[in-house]
């Protein structure tokens, strides 16, 4: 089986030889250096520039001359072998031989992802030795890995949000071509594979865009990295879109992932009567018709619009939002912190859970005091729970902190492991962390590598601690020198996980407990998930005890815990008990005594 995406950009090996576009508006004058060898590329409609050279093969070294100087990479590169600011290679991807010919896929409803950073997830930090991680993951019971974003950034070591050329897998990690093959073996252990894309924005260093195609960018739209992406402009609007538009398709297509998740779409403006991100949805959804495609997105906004169901509850566009709101309320409740954003869930942290547990969004549409108490969310009530990704961890909510702690490192055992089957069991889409699943020791710490750039090495030093300068632990000069420097090497290699500590106490323990619990979540959960959605139902006989009932068509599965200091006598349920916290006792007449920081999830079938 081999595959390849056409695509309007880049370099295309073809029966007359490689064709290479480049849309340049704001180029006078273009050239292809090949291999060392200048060819004059010829001015056509809309800024493009093309030219096909007869002989060129893949392995091949490019860029593009603009206006008689500069020497730029691809922005569709395939692959950057000498980093950010080198010639790209022309790849040819119907070299690679598949094995995964008959798969299209797995059902929503039965992912269990594990988000993976690749560089850390592994002593090798290459994609060959995650690899060698996979049936460790499939016999854990997850059945998704989804990996930070890949596009290739400035440097060896980075979170991937610095991306710049977004078709190149970095070359930190491997070849292409590894890549591929890992991707190949998960498919044979039945797992997916998701990627993390970031179309808000590129990185600080290594974009050469603004050097011949200033129009992809309009001051129009401001957003945190300065001028926004213009995917509105009368000209260049579908040149932009179709640049992103192609990148979906491409890591679908040529690579073979089985879905998206789309950074921080709320830093997306786009006036346009279609906006960007339905658009995409829509033609990812066209060209792939009858495979599994997973579209998640990362939105604060909380819009439930983008997560429309149709008649028979199939997403019509994305098919889940990352659920920041569920892990706020988790996390207020597991380590009393309320700085920043949590101080808008540390206000009524049972009732915030409960919500989000029952209808998706603990804010929709009320004032958030985090901003300014403008309105935030979304009614989103009728959208099924795997509409849903949630997580008690992610690379944000760990990498953020100045110090990189994990959840393990900031909760008591007890409350992490009432939370942990309160992630797994619940019908939502549950998202694992790296290492989460034995409690890992190691930190993932913030870090970058923008070296010989110094002056830009500092900055995010600066900015680092800075950032933190407004909390009490870091707030004098002494103090912040103490958050690790995110540009060294130490500061990554901390990151690494240690992989060993699976098979020791008290990390041993954790690990079975989550395989314990995902084995149930696939004999229990999934099946009444497949059935028709009715909804949810959140109640709270005591103000500090949740009592969350899902509905569907296939029976109910309820959630009731006591997140206080004192027990709580749960009369006799109705169904069965699929779990219960250690702590739980059985009461008088068929009722159960939950203790502090316990609960049950009871299943009744219609």
């Amino acid at each position: 089986m081999r595959r390849a995406h056409s695509m309007p950009f880049g370099a295309e090996i073809g029966p007359e030889g490689v064709r290479f576009a480049l849309w340049a508006p704001s180029a006078e004058r273009v050239a292809l250096v090949l291999d060392g060898t200048e060819h004059a590329m010829a001015a056509g409609e809309g800024g493009w520039y093309r030219l096909t050279v007869p002989g060129a093969k893949a392995g091949g070294r490019y860029g593009y001359r603009i206006d008689g100087d500069l020497v730029v990479p691809d922005p569709a590169s395939r692959f950057q072998p000498e980093d950010v600011s080198g010639p790209s290679e022309i790849v040819d991807p119907g070299a690679f031989a598949w094995g995964d010919e008959a798969w299209t896929g797995r059902p929503w409803e039965e992912a269990v992802i594990y988000e993976v950073h690749v560089g850390t997830a592994t002593p090798a930090g290459t994609y060959a030795g995650l690899a060698e991680k996979l049936e460790d993951l499939r016999d854990l019971g997850v059945t998704a890995i989804e990996l930070l974003p890949l596009a290739d950034f400035k440097g060896s070591r980075n979170w991937g949000y610095d991306g710049v050329l977004p078709y190149a897998p970095d070359s930190a990690y491997g070849t292409p071509d590894d890549l591929k093959r890992l991707i190949d073996k998960a498919h044979s252990l039945g797992l997916m594979v998701i990627l993390d894309v970031v179309y808000n924005h590129f990185g600080p260093a290594g974009n050469y865009l603004h050097a011949y195609a200033k129009s992809f960018f309009t001051d129009r739209h401001q957003t945190p990295w300065g001028a926004g992406i213009n995917f509105d402009g009368e000209t260049s609007g579908p040149v932009v879109r179709d640049f992103f538009v192609h990148n979906s398709l491409y890591w679908l297509d040529e690579f073979h992932f089985d879905g998206l998740r789309f950074d921080a779409v709320h830093a997306i403006q786009d006036d346009s009567e279609t906006h960007f991100i339905a658009e995409l949805s829509q033609r990812i959804r066209a060209a792939l018709p009858d495979r599994h495609v997973h579209l998640m997105l990362e939105n604060e906004a909380n819009q439930a619009r983008w997560l429309a169901r149709d008649e028979s509850g199939r997403a019509i566009g994305h098919s889940a939002q990352w659920a920041d709101d569920l892990h706020h309320g988790w996390h207020v409740l597991l380590t009393g912190e309320e700085a920043g954003y949590y101080e808008s869930f540390a206000d009524k942290p049972f009732e915030r859970l409960a919500r989000s547990l029952a209808e998706g969004f603990a804010y929709q549409g009320e004032p958030f005091k985090t901003l300014d108490n403008h309105p935030r969310g979304e009614p989103s009530a009728h959208l099924p729970p795997s509409a849903f990704v949630t997580f008690l961890q992610n690379h944000d909510q760990v990498g953020n902190r100045a110090l990189g702690e994990r959840l393990s490192a900031l909760a008591d055992p007890q409350k992490l492991a009432l939370a942990r089957a309160g992630l797994l069991l619940a019908p939502q889409i549950p998202m694992l962390w790296m290492g989460e699943e034995w409690s890992a020791s190691t930190p993932f710490l913030f870090f970058v590598d923008f070296a010989p750039d110094e002056e830009l090495n500092k900055a995010v030093r600066d900015g680092r601690r800075r950032e933190f300068k407004s909390f009490a632990a870091f707030a004098d000069e002494e103090k912040a020198k103490t958050i690790p420097d995110p540009t060294a090497r130490t500061t990554f290699d901390a990151s690494k996980l240690d992989w060993s500590e699976r098979d020791r106490p008290p990390h041993r323990a954790v690990l079975e407990d989550t395989t314990r619990l995902l084995a149930l979540r696939q004999a229990e959960v999934v099946p009444l998930t497949k059935t028709a959605w009715k909804g949810g139902r959140a109640e709270r006989p005591r103000p500090d005890v949740i009592d969350v009932t899902w509905t569907y068509a296939g029976g109910t599965l309820r959630l009731v815990a006591a997140l206080g200091d004192e027990s709580f006598d749960l009369a006799a349920p109705a169904g069965t008990v699929v779990w219960q916290s250690p702590s739980v006792v059985p009461g008088d007449g068929g009722s159960l005594v939950l203790a502090p920081w316990s609960g049950v999830f009871v299943k009744e079938v219609a």
